[in-house]
């Protein structure tokens, strides 16, 4: 759990306030960074779960663009998993157990401002 929060802050994914239960301020705003979804240009809320998953299983990644976290599908697209997340921290642009695997569940409705 350590080195899942650390590298979550480190990369601006959340902030302390964001690793509350998902029912803290109603569900929105996690006091971290909202993500990017490219295939709907908006940007979504988010909330951290308190545990890391397991490097097994289907994960979506997520990458660090120009202004934050973003992917490619959100809440409603086929590609959406829920949520479940990993991030290539050794760079080698594959899924290995060097990398971060966490679920973190976009919050809709999205909307078109960070």
């Amino acid at each position: 759990m350590k080195t899942l929060t650390m590298a979550a802050l480190a990369l601006g994914l959340l902030s302390p306030l964001a690793l509350a239960d998902p029912g803290n301020n109603q569900g929105r705003r996690s006091g971290g960074t909202p993500i990017y979804v490219t295939s709907q240009g908006l940007y979504f809320d988010t909330f951290a779960a308190v545990d890391a998953l397991p490097g097994s299983g289907r994960f979506q990644q997520l990458v660090m663009g120009a202004d934050g976290a973003q992917t490619e599908f959100g809440p409603g697209d086929v590609g959406y998993l829920g949520g479940r997340w990993w991030i290539d921290l050794n760079g080698n642009g594959q899924m290995d157990q060097e990398d971060m695997y966490f679920l973190c569940p976009l919050l809709g409705p999205g909307r078109s401002e960070p």
